[in-house]
């Protein structure tokens, strides 16, 4: 579905132009609604969805148990942070404050295509995460992963 990556700035009031490539898609999986929340699992990250998508995740985190501490704080981040987002003419969204500043952007971020979802990364934070991750790959590489890429 998304893949890819795009360099893009910020405008001065916080907005994100989505890429033409993905415009007619998302029309089409969501009618260009969409919904942008915290990254489950890295900080320095935004999570972008199609609405119908946004909705199925929605509906399995919050069907987890809130007896566990884990499920709670997933639950907090990807559905207590959620806001509902809508391309305007132009094809931009706005980027509400609070995760801007919770994910550290500013001007220069990255948009990932991941599938079913977008990641929208400061592009520091993101050449800083790969190098991270580039010198700990041989390490974390699983049987399954070596297994994809041979």
């Amino acid at each position: 579905m998304f893949f890819g990556e795009t360099a893009i700035n910020l405008d001065s009031k916080g907005r994100l132009a989505i890429p033409m490539r993905y415009r007619e898609l998302i029309q089409n999986l969501s009618h260009s609604r969409m919904v942008l929340t915290y990254s489950a699992f890295d900080s320095g990250a935004l999570y972008l969805y199609p609405e119908k998508e946004w909705e199925r995740v929605r509906d399995e985190v919050t069907g987890l148990s809130t007896f566990n501490p884990g499920h709670r704080s997933l639950q907090r981040k990807l559905v207590g942070s959620a806001s509902a987002v809508e391309p305007d003419g132009t094809g931009r969204i706005q980027i509400p404050q609070t995760l801007r500043q919770v994910a550290g952007l500013e001007k220069r971020v990255a948009l990932l295509g991941m599938g079913s979802r977008f990641e929208i990364w400061d592009e520091d934070a993101l050449n800083q995460k790969r190098a991270e991750e580039e010198s700990s790959l041989d390490e974390a590489a699983s049987e399954e992963m070596t297994r994809l890429v041979i």
